[in-house]
């Protein structure tokens, strides 16, 4: 008998599988047949056969189990002339049954690789375990993720199946290398914050968890030599329940000594705006003992604006959650049923209602939802008088009263809303000082409004509001105003234009107290500069050579009479002129940054004092955590780690954090994870 030998195909077409890069297809008769490059066993290869046999093969074959890794580095896409090498990365017998895990072509290029017109020239690759693991730590910190997913089964299978020569390390190790990634990366911030020209002002914010545990974040917020703002977290402290205000300065006092930054210090912004006053006084106590507070300490506590409109806007609610209820158990009516939902819409179009806004229930995890629901409750409130008048299992209907009492607290509480998005929609990731003021007057005014109410449930609502409002406003009010004023498009008309709304006939006299609190604030900066930056740098500069700290204390009220003498001659200080020139028309896209890095030369000793105050964050929560019925939560995966552990992830996944445009495709797909982030 004649045996037939067997040849190579001719392929008639291209074949696409990744899989073929393990297999000769040949042809024996009229047969065809798929063998395997490593162990030589004969498979089906007919087109009709498919690929998946093939697969399976593959993660049973021991003998590519053995296949040499350096051969790992493939190229599907490159068909053409040069040679393609697939990802042949295999298991035990038992990993395989149970995780079914098919490999994937792995392509890595080193930073020598090139890529021209299709082709893919890869250099010589070295596989660095260290370098590895440095990326492993460097990624958990960044994107969130709990140390102990080293340890996931699920995250071991893709980490041998990628790349077999890493060794796959414990939980207590990976946190390690993080403590390690968290050292160096503070110094770096540490560095940053030391060699700042200007303030920084401080951030406390408070944190819990569901075992009543509480938490402590402290926040640097500056504005840079490029007029950035920034923002970088210094600390995340565990507390201790029977912790008192007095031990929680102290804690903190302790943190700004770490970081030296005591005597950069210009604002401490707390996130509560009716405890925490002997917390601020300690504080601001200790730093009066080292060096002069500014403006007297005027400017140095302020409290989050987004905590005090949120306050209010739980109080709204609260006046009214049994409407709120009944008007729930409205919509839950008028869905219950396709038939009475049509009902409603006729009786919606016999009133004339035109709206584009459909009943919807309410989260009531979530305020602004809430308000969602009463704004489209409101706009069908006719036609669920003829639905009550129609359907007598409609039991759920408002009575007049409670109508007009909705409405009005709606529309307070539409104002709320609408402050908040302003606060989170500024056009900068971390909104400017500047943006809060007039948005605080609206609310201001709106209060003053209500007071006034011929309702006295409202009245007296807006009566207790104010008493939280006023609190808040005597701690930061004139803080949002000089950060107003020294907005070009609104410098002084701004207060003067609210002043005359809120205070009335006491206007002038407020108005005065606002003009002198920021000369006072400016001739502070005038003397800590000598002068002015330019034409007193070379009388000396902000001290006198050669005098002693003491001697230079007591000549304090000759540098603020040099100062004031050479304004005269000069024509007028920096402030001066700054005020005295016309306001810059207003438009969206006005960068309030851009305008004093580009007039800084002209306004030298001035925009010093601007890069401080516009820095303040007057807000520290988010609109996602204003709008929420609760307060901050740690997540579950940071509550079990060592608190060391918990603040070197924090912090470090603040500190690593990429700028969206630094994420693009095209720079990460060639550039190993871990790549300096500067």
């Amino acid at each position: 008998m004649e045996i037939q030998t067997e040849t190579p195909v001719k392929k008639p077409k291209r074949l696409t599988s990744v899989v073929w890069n393990h297999f000769e297809r040949v042809r024996k008769a009229e047969a065809c047949y798929a063998v395997c490059v490593h162990c030589q066993k004969k498979l089906s290869g007919s087109s009709n056969s498919g690929t998946t046999h093939l697969r399976n093969h593959l993660m049973r074959c021991l003998k590519r189990s053995n296949f040499d890794v350096s051969q790992i580095l493939a190229a599907k896409r490159k068909r053409k002339d040069e040679p393609v090498t697939i990802a042949t990365v295999g298991y035990d017998e038992v990993q395989r049954k149970d995780e079914n895990v098919i490999p994937i072509a792995y392509h890595k290029f080193d930073h020598e690789s090139k890529v021209d017109g299709g082709t893919i020239n890869l250099g010589s690759v070295k596989f660095d375990q260290e370098r590895s693991r440095v990326d492993l730590a460097r990624m958990i910190m960044l994107h969130d993720y709990p140390p102990s997913m080293v340890e996931h089964v699920g995250f071991k299978i893709f980490v041998k199946n990628l790349q077999p020569m890493f060794e796959v390390v414990t939980t207590g190790a990976i946190e390690s290398d993080c403590l390690t990634i968290y050292a160096k990366e503070r110094q770096k911030v540490f560095d940053v914050v030391r060699n700042l020209h200007g303030r920084i002002s401080l951030a406390v914010g408070f944190w819990s968890s569901p075992e009543n545990v509480d938490y402590l974040s402290l926040t640097a917020n500056y504005i840079d030599d490029n007029w950035k703002l920034q923002r970088k977290i210094l600390n995340f402290l565990t507390l201790d329940s029977s912790q008192t205000e007095d031990a929680i300065s102290e804690l903190l006092i302790k943190c700004l000594m770490d970081w030296d930054v005591d005597q950069k210090l210009f604002s401490l912004t707390l996130d509560d705006c009716f405890r925490y006053d002997n917390l601020a006084y300690r504080i601001k106590n200790w730093l009066a003992e080292n060096r002069p507070v500014l403006d007297h300490g005027e400017l140095f506590d302020i409290r989050c604006a987004s905590h005090l409109v949120k306050s209010l806007l739980e109080d709204s609610m609260e006046s009214i959650k049994n409407v709120i209820e009944k008007i729930r158990e409205s919509v839950r009516f008028v869905k219950s049923s396709l038939a009475t939902h049509g009902k409603f819409d006729e009786f919606a179009q016999q009133s004339g209602i035109n709206t584009e806004k459909c009943l919807s229930l309410d989260n009531q995890m979530r305020w602004n939802s809430t308000y969602l629901m009463l704004e489209s409750v409101l706009e069908y409130k006719s036609a669920f008088f003829l639905l009550q008048e129609h359907d007598a299992s409609y039991t759920a209907y408002l009575s007049d009263e409670e109508w007009q009492r909705v409405g009005s607290i709606t529309s307070f509480i539409k104002l709320l809303v609408e402050v908040i998005n302003v606060f989170s929609h500024s056009q900068s990731k971390y909104p400017t000082s500047n943006v809060f003021f007039p948005e605080i007057c609206d609310v201001h005014i709106q209060l003053i409004d209500y007071c006034k109410n011929p309702d006295e449930f409202i009245s007296s609502l807006a009566t207790e509001m104010k008493i939280k409002f006023d609190k808040y406003w005597n701690k930061s009010g004139l803080g949002l105003a000089i950060a107003a004023i020294l907005d070009p498009r609104f410098k002084m008309k701004l207060v003067e234009y609210y002043y005359k709304q809120i205070y009335d006939t006491e206007a002038p006299e407020r108005i005065r107290e606002v003009s002198e609190g920021i000369s006072n604030l400016f001739n502070e900066y005038s003397v800590d500069l000598g002068g002015s930056v330019d034409d007193v740098a070379g009388k000396g500069g902000s001290g006198l050579i050669g005098t002693s700290n003491a001697a230079q204390d007591r000549l304090r009220g000759f540098d603020k009479f040099l100062n004031e003498t050479s304004n005269q001659q000069s024509g007028g200080s920096d402030l001066d002129k700054y005020l005295e020139e016309p306001v810059f028309p207003r438009n969206y896209d006005f960068n309030i940054l851009n305008w004093w890095k580009v007039h800084t030369p002209r306004y030298p000793i001035l925009s010093t004092m601007v890069r401080d105050i516009l820095g303040v964050p007057v807000s520290t929560l988010t609109a996602d955590l204003a709008f929420s019925t609760g307060g901050r939560v740690i997540d579950n995966h940071l509550r079990s780690v060592d608190p060391d552990i918990r603040q070197a992830l924090i912090c470090g996944q603040d500190w690593l954090r990429m700028e969206p445009e630094d994420t693009n495709a095209s720079g990460l797909s060639v550039v190993p994870l871990a790549i300096e982030l500067t």
